[in-house]
């Protein structure tokens, strides 16, 4: 099997930051002993960012925030072909009626214009995306 990009989703980067469920940490663990790239898009580094300057986090979690960012192999930039691909997505979304969060429809279009694998908990949003490969990790 050839070696993916999987690109994590903010709850999901929520979920490793609180180290709960212990099990994701494994998996996420053997994906990258196996050689599987980690990465997150600039649109997750900003709201993991933005939520730690919320007034209810704790004054530790910026530094928590950037030790788990600087443990990924990379935070992708927001580029032209992210645009196009999450313009596509939401005229597709729209025109359906079944629109999905803003930010999610930027992390869709960024996950599919670089070929990754999104890593997520947000079923109800993202399997309404033809375009997106997606994988939960989540055991419910």
């Amino acid at each position: 099997m050839g070696k993916s990009i999987y690109m994590l989703d903010t709850n999901t980067c929520s979920f490793l930051i609180r180290k709960r469920p212990e099990y994701l940490l494994d998996k996420l663990q053997n994906a990258v002993m196996s050689g599987h790239q980690m990465v997150i898009s600039s649109i997750t580094y900003a709201e993991l960012t933005f939520g730690a300057i919320n007034k209810k986090a704790s004054p530790k979690m910026s530094g928590i925030v950037s030790k788990f960012v600087d443990r990924l192999d990379e935070v992708l930039a927001w580029d032209k072909k992210a645009v196009e691909a999450s313009t596509v997505i939401k005229k597709k979304l729209e025109s359906v009626g079944a629109p999905i969060r803003y930010n999610d429809t930027l992390i869709a279009g960024h996950c599919v214009s670089v070929g990754a694998i999104l890593v997520t908990d947000n079923m109800r949003e993202f399997k309404r995306i033809d375009s997106l490969k997606y994988e939960n990790w989540i055991e419910r």
